[in-house]
This record gives C-alpha cells, structure tokens and sequence, in this order.
C-alpha cells in the first residue's frame, strides 16, 4: 500500500514540474519582421511605466519594437502623425494621460478622443486575483467589457440658460448589439460561461431599455451562455459583496467605468489590473481600471509607480499580435514576482521602486 502511495506521490510531483504554455500553429501576420507598436508615454508615471515595458521586452527579445510619441493631456488636440502610426501600426501602448478637470471649460479628454478617433469601441479589464496578493475575496475573476464611443461621454452639453445645464446621453441600437456581441464572442471564444448586462432600465427606460432590448436579442445567438440582467446599483452591493458570482460583464459607458474600478479594487487594486481598448480596425493597450491616473507627484519623484498593470496590459498585446508563447513568459513572470512577494512597490505594501520591480521581472522570465 504504502509503496503504491509513493509511487502516486512520485506521478504527481513530476507533472506538478510540466509546464503548460501556449502554442502557435498559424502563421503569424506580416513577413518575419518586428512588428511596429506606437508608444504614448503619457503624463506623470506614465513613462516610468512604459519604460519598464520596453526594458522587459527587450530583455524576453518579443518580436516588437516602438515609435514613441510624445503626447499629453492638456494639450488642445492629438498630435499630428500619432493617429496615422496607430492605423498603420494597427496597435498602441499607452501610459496614462492626465484630463485636466476645470469647471465649464478647458480642453477635452485626449482619452475620449483616441477612443472615438480609432473607434474603440470596446474597453475590456480584467480584474482578477493573483497568487500571493492578499485581497477581501478570492475566486475573483471578472472582465468587464464597456461600450467606449456613446452614453455620458458623448460630449453634448450646453447651458440652457445660466445656471441650467443639459447633459445628453445618447445610447443607439448599432452600438449596443456591437459591444453585446463582443462580450459574448469574447465569452464563448475563452470559454467563459455567463455574460450579465448591467443598466438602470428601471428609470433611464428608453436610452437602457434600448441596451437590455439589445443584449437580449444577442443572448438568444448565443444558447450555451448563461445571461442575466443587474441594476447598476445593486451590481456595485454585489459586487462588494460576492463578486464570484460574475464573469463577463457587459456595460454601457458610464457604468463600466464605476463597476471595472470597483471590480478592480476588489480584486487586488488598480495597480495590477490589465486592459485594452479595441475595435474593428485598431487596439489601444493601457492600465485597465484607473487608466487616466497619472499617479501622485510624489511617486513619480521616488520612482515607486507600479509597472504590474501596464506590464500584464503588454502581455495582453502580444497575445492580440498573435505572440502568445511570449505573453505566456510575460505573465508567469509578473506572477512569481507577486507570489513571492519579495518586491514590491508602496500600493501593495511593499517598499521597492520601478526599476527593482523590473529587474525581478526579468531575472523571473524562463
């Protein structure tokens, strides 16, 4: 008995040492060469973060290399040629870039206007727990996909009359059967099993009434996922209280953001969530939740901004330039840094700066 034990014992240990990883079998696009990503450094940890990128691409020799633009948020528009390198690049990484907020005026967010530019119609975090962090839930394992182009970012305010402003929020059919059909491809393509709608159809019933009519007619193409529907509000008390229960969330624009920081903030913190923002044509890869945060003056004057997010954002990249073997690297990496814990930046309780963070990264890649 006990030397069949040890013969189990040994079967185990064995497999336990195999290591799985992704494996290509079409040929990737282009003719053999780096593929082309055009950087925006962005504004305040911004290229702290995107440095840490680079050094670690470097290091794992990914087949990419980057034409950086200096871009940031108070200026008055994009700069000339970042939007014809993102369409001929069709990809872009992307620090933060600051919004300036003053009350009636100032410029617009370059965020918004990147997004609709290009089209992005789909922002996708991945808010998820990860080995060794310490967090009020486990089994948290959530992507929120948002519609990017419509709803309260649309733009469209005017005073009416002094001191009565009109806000509008457009929601149309067309984009919300694209981004319901979106969350449910990326569902049924990675395996997930239920999609839920979030809205506040109870009050706003033609403009969220118009997105559940939407999703509904979408869920039916897609029997073998599971759909359900959950009032903003009750989702952000459920979501504190037993986030488990979801998996792929699908949003109208606004919403999205409050439920993918919350989510965020569960599962670990905005500094280690991952996103991207995607269309037909082109994908922008940033922070996932938070990804206007520039981070506090003084993080960038002691160089201690977390690379986590914006590194695990890279990852999700490559797999999008069909590298999936070298965002496997990426990623098993990041992760055995966090699960041995030995370094840290401040916002996960530790005390090591970018670059220490870094250079554990890359002495961790296989």
């Amino acid at each position: 008995m006990s030397r069949q034990l040890l013969k189990n014992l040994g079967r185990i240990t064995s497999q336990s040492k195999i290591q799985t990883r992704s494996v290509t079998y079409m040929p990737r696009p282009g003719d053999g060469k780096p593929r082309p990503v055009t950087l925006i450094p962005g504004d305040g940890i911004g290229p702290l973060v995107t440095n840490a990128v680079q050094q670690v691409m470097e290091a794992m020799h990914a087949p990419v290399y980057f034409e950086p633009f200096e871009v940031h948020g108070d200026m008055k528009s994009l700069p000339e040629g970042l939007l014809e390198s993102i369409k001929k690049n069709k990809v872009c990484l992307k620090g933060g870039l600051k919004t300036p907020t003053p009350v009636g005026g100032g410029v617009s967010s370059l965020n918004v206007s990147l997004r609709k530019e290009l089209d992005l119609f789909a922002s996708l975090v991945n808010c998820f727990n990860l080995p060794g962090l310490a967090s009020r839930h486990e089994n948290v394992d959530i992507v929120v996909i948002r519609e990017n182009t419509e709803g309260e970012y649309s733009g469209l305010e005017h005073e009416v009359v002094p001191g009565v402003v009109e806000s509008l929020k457009v929601i149309t059919k067309f984009c919300s059967e694209r981004i319901a059909k979106y969350a449910f491809e990326y569902a049924y393509l990675n395996n997930r099993k239920k999609v839920t709608a979030v809205h506040k159809a109870n009050i706003m019933k033609l403009a969220d009434g118009l997105f559940l009519e939407s999703c509904r007619e979408v869920a039916k193409k897609y029997p073998s996922i599971a759909y359900n529907e959950i009032i903003v509000d009750n989702c952000c008390m459920q979501l504190v209280a037993r986030p488990e229960q979801f998996d792929v969330m699908v949003t109208p624009n606004l919403y999205g953001n409050l439920v993918a920081n919350t989510a965020a903030g569960i599962a670990g913190g905005t500094g280690v969530m991952p996103g991207g923002n995607v269309g037909a044509d082109y994908a922008v890869f940033e922070q996932g939740a938070s990804a206007g945060n520039v981070g506090k003056d003084t993080t960038e004057e002691q160089k201690n901004a977390n690379p986590v997010a914006l590194l695990l954002s890279s990852a999700m990249m490559l797999r999008h330039l069909q590298f999936p073997s070298f965002a496997d690297r990426l990623e098993t990496a990041v992760k055995r840094v966090i699960s041995e814990g030995n370094c840290r930046t401040e916002d996960l309780g530790g005390n090591s700066t970018t670059q220490e963070v870094v250079d554990a990264v890359i002495a961790n890649l296989d």
